[in-house]
């Protein structure tokens, strides 16, 4: 399950950009299932990791979310909501307003489409072509259904379908629940829906199709993969998250594009957020707070005190 692990580390990596537009790809309506919910009692330390950073007029908290979620996940605890409440601001990765999915799907298009003439599966080799079509199949998508799209996009796309189509759904993902919540409170983000695009959309030609060649290899796995991520998730099991994530982001250059890089910049940014005066409410994906060389790992290695809240 390796490669599967590499495909959903790149999701809770990445922000919810993506799941609309699978959405829309999808061709058969999702059906309800049984999945990663663990009761209250059994949750160990009891819940999602939130962590907190404070000084004297500034208080700071970092929140770890899954963008994409089945309804009957049981997550959002006492100290998550007091959190929030407490909180005169909240900021997540990218502008999560009414006009990002429309935003998306235009950079998608300028972004994620392959030059006239040329379709995604003439990339392919035979083999890959035929474990991609398997792939497409056994989702109920037409053969043809991407020949339009990069790798990168159809290799996002094709991870979300499986996770979709059985149940996730990004209206019970962690920040559609976390902004209705927060209400009339001013919102900020750390990212540009271009900046995230970016960063797959810049992968070499090679790399993209690997990627995709994972998804389609590996989709019946995609959905017990992050069945198990989010229950460790739930139960607030950072350390065995972060060893989940990171073996399957074993490509040194994907793994620093997706995470690394960006703690540093978001470990920068609380620093500096920290002179002013204010509490304020950090949501990102769970593997940017699990792990070696996480934003806390960052926060503390900057002489910051990060303090474990649940």
């Amino acid at each position: 399950m390796k490669n599967s692990r590499k495909i959903i580390s790149s999701l809770l990596a990445s922000a919810m950009l993506f799941t609309g537009t699978a959405c829309a790809q999808q061709q058969t309506k999702p059906a309800p299932v049984s999945t990663a919910q663990v009761a209250s009692e059994e949750r160990g330390i009891g819940g999602p990791g939130l962590w907190m950073v404070k000084d004297a007029d500034t208080t700071i908290y970092m929140f770890g979310t899954v963008h994409v979620l089945p309804k009957d996940v049981d997550w959002l605890s006492g100290p998550i909501s007091d959190a929030l409440n407490s909180s005169q601001s909240i900021v997540t990765e990218i502008d999560m307003g009414d006009d990002m999915q429309g935003k998306m799907q235009n950079l998608v298009q300028t972004k994620g489409v392959l030059p006239q003439g040329t379709s995604l599966r003439s990339l392919l080799t035979p083999e890959q072509k035929a474990s991609y079509e398997t792939a497409l199949g056994k989702l109920n998508v037409p053969p043809a259904a991407f020949d339009q799209f990069e790798p990168w996009f159809a290799g996002l796309t094709l991870s979300m379908l499986p996770l979709i189509q059985n149940g996730y759904s990004p209206e019970s993902g962690v920040e559609k629940v976390l902004l209705e919540q927060a209400g009339d409170k001013p919102k900020m983000a750390l990212e540009t829906i271009e900046f995230q695009i970016g960063i797959f959309d810049q992968l070499p030609q090679k790399s993209q199709i690997a990627f995709l060649m994972d998804a389609a290899d590996n989709i019946d796995d995609i959905k017990p993969t992050l069945d198990a991520m989010v229950a460790e998730w739930v139960k607030g099991d950072a350390d065995r998250l972060g060893e989940l994530m990171n073996e399957g982001l074993d490509d040194p250059e994907l793994a620093n594009q997706l995470l690394y890089s960006r703690n540093r910049n978001w470990a920068n940014w609380i620093d500096e957020r920290m002179d002013a005066p204010g509490t304020v409410f950090m949501a990102v994906g769970a593997g940017h707070l699990a792990g070696e060389r996480s934003v806390q790992d960052m926060l503390k290695s900057d002489g910051l005190t990060v303090t474990r809240i649940q």
